[in-house]
């Protein structure tokens, strides 16, 4: 069965909805304006916690629903309800006619289709039983505390969505989406005497569980989660000054996402409220840089085979050799700065409006391998991991704070540090990139990223990274 003809089932069959009438609806609605759509959602989403040796929750939901959005020049109406109903849809119609006016009374073009799926339609939550869900968690668990008697505490959890989307559009074009998604993560806690440390570690991505249930995937997780937890516990305190920073591959791409890609949002743009507004066509980073957003890598966490507008995701190039040569781009934003729609029109759920949202953010391998890039080094910091961290996208400053990293020393590896955090604009740091590593990676699936109260599921990556002059904050001198 084709993904619409599931989607047709869920929302029309099994809702008692009638298309032809919904679909008159929408037309009627859509009159006169720019843009707009019926967002269809229907999803499933559960969550198991295991902490203190025992199973601590377990969850299982089901919501749907549906969003209407009428595009007038810049305004935009929007109702949504729980309830799949034609009076509901009527009610909607009603409110979203309100933005009539100050428009150019030609409707946007529909998105233009292809026969891409970057993932299959499975339901993660059925395939595997609730009983065995729970014996992965109970074997990560004794597995973590066998492994070293200075273990404390181990928590795990795991989780997984199935969503359904369709969006009508006002001329009859439906475009239509089942997404899984899932995720495991493992923490420790190790102690030494009076010192305790944490480590972490996870991964996942729009497939099944199926992976997960291998003692080779889940055990390299808890190894490596104990692994940044005794690194920590032997940790010294970071320096603080101005010095070069070496980024490792992979997650250390979240830096990147927040210091530099918001920055790269059309509404950002469009408003001039970005630090990046206005430089289309100008040098805004070291030669050799290219960062893209590419929704279209198979399986990965932050990839849609269509946005939630219906427009199909893309690959956008948004710097090329140091060049800003592109913006990430939902329908209106794009509309209203005279360039296509790239895919990335994303909402949180049904109740939410879409908005230009990253989806996995990436810098290209340059050609220098991450030991010489090390050994270039005489003295300075390696952040090989990274916790939270903030950016404000106007001024593009950012402060972050590594979970993992270590001294440079003289070309080669010291101490591992702790309390180290990186303080720099996104920007500038960009400009300040002197020797780009051969081996870009991905994050192991666990990014979150939010924007305006809304959550949505992401990724990031980029190669081993030397960045000169980066403040770090410490606890101690340089």
């Amino acid at each position: 069965m084709s993904t619409l003809a599931q989607t047709d089932d869920l929302f029309f069959t099994r809702a008692g909805l009638d298309r032809s009438r919904t679909e008159s609806i929408i037309a009627d609605a859509l009159r006169n304006t720019d843009d707009g759509e019926l967002f269809l959602e229907y999803a499933q989403s559960e969550s198991f916690a295991w902490d203190d040796g025992k199973l601590k929750s377990a969850s299982f939901d089901t919501t749907q629903g549906f969003g209407l959005r009428a595009v007038a020049g810049e305004a935009s109406g929007y109702a949504h309800a729980s309830t799949l109903s034609e009076d509901a849809i009527r009610r909607a119609a009603d409110t979203v006619r309100a933005v009539h006016g100050g428009h150019s009374g030609v409707l946007a073009a529909a998105p233009q289709g292809t026969n891409r799926q970057l993932y299959a339609s499975d339901n993660p939550l059925t395939l595997v039983p609730f009983e065995a869900k729970v014996k992965l968690l109970a074997e990560i668990d004794a597995y973590a505390r066998a492994r070293d008697p200075r273990i404390r505490q181990v928590s795990a959890s795991l989780a997984g969505e199935w969503q359904a989307v369709q969006i009508v559009r006002a001329d009859g074009t439906r475009v239509a989406d089942i997404r899984p998604l899932v995720r495991l993560n493992v923490s420790v806690v190790v102690g030494e005497g009076d010192r305790m440390e944490s480590g972490s570690y996870g991964g996942g991505g729009r497939r099944t569980y199926q992976e997960f249930l291998d003692p080779a995937v889940w055990q390299g997780y808890v190894d490596e989660a104990l692994r940044g937890a005794l690194i920590n516990l032997s940790a010294i305190d970071a320096p603080a000054g101005e010095m070069p920073v070496v980024l490792g591959s992979g997650w250390c791409g979240i830096l990147l996402h927040e210091a530099i890609g918001h920055g790269l949002e059309g509404d950002f743009n469009r408003k001039k409220t970005s630090a990046f507004s206005g430089l289309l066509g100008q040098r805004v980073a070291a030669p050799g840089v290219t960062v893209v957003d590419d929704g279209t890598i198979e399986g990965r966490r932050g990839s849609l085979t269509v946005d939630d507008e219906g427009t199909p995701t893309s690959c956008t190039t948004l710097i090329e050799d140091g060049i800003l040569v592109g913006y990430m781009q939902d329908r209106l934003n794009a509309r209203l700065m005279g360039v296509r729609p790239t895919g990335n029109g994303r909402r949180q759920s049904f109740a939410h409006m879409p908005m230009p949202r990253m989806t996995n953010t990436v810098m290209r391998s340059g050609s220098t391998p991450r030991e010489e890039i090390i050994a270039s080094v005489k003295r300075g910091l390696y952040a090989a991991n990274f916790g939270g961290g903030q950016v404000d996208i106007v001024s593009g400053k950012f402060v972050f704070s590594a979970s993992e990293a270590y001294l440079i020393e003289d070309g080669k590896l010291g101490p591992a540090v702790k309390g180290a955090t990186l303080i720099g604009n996104g920007p500038d740091s960009l400009t300040k990139v002197t020797m780009i590593g051969n081996d870009s990676a991905m994050d192991p699936g666990i990014g979150t990223c939010g924007k305006q109260g809304q959550g949505v599921p992401v990724g990031v990556g980029q190669p081993t990274l030397r960045i000169d002059g980066l403040t770090v904050g410490g606890t101690r001198a340089a």
